[in-house]
C-alpha cells in the first residue's frame, strides 16, 4: 500500500495519502474529491567505497563536484 503525493485542484494544497487498492483519496484540507497524483522523487541509500552510507534522491548526481543529473553526463 503505497503513499502517494496529491495536489487538490479545489484548494491548491499538496498532501500525502496512503492509498488502498482503487480507493480515491480526498483532500485533507478541504475534503475535495478533485485531486491529481503528483510525480514523486524517491530517495535511496547506497553504500560508497569503504562502507560509507550516502543518501541520494532520484535525479541527483552521485559525484560530489558534479552538477550533472546522471553519471553519463560526467563520465563516471
Amino acid at each position: 500500500m503505497p503513499i502517494y503525493e496529491y495536489h487538490c485542484e479545489q484548494c491548491g494544497k499538496d498532501f500525502e495519502c496512503l492509498v488502498f487498492r482503487n480507493e480515491t483519496p480526498e483532500c485533507r484540507h478541504c475534503q475535495g474529491q478533485n485531486v491529481t497524483r503528483l510525480m514523486s522523487a524517491c530517495g535511496f541509500v547506497s553504500k560508497a567505497a569503504g562502507g560509507q552510507t550516502t543518501r541520494q534522491s532520484a535525479g541527483t548526481s552521485s559525484c560530489s563536484g558534479c552538477t550533472s543529473s546522471s553519471c553519463a553526463g560526467c563520465g563516471h
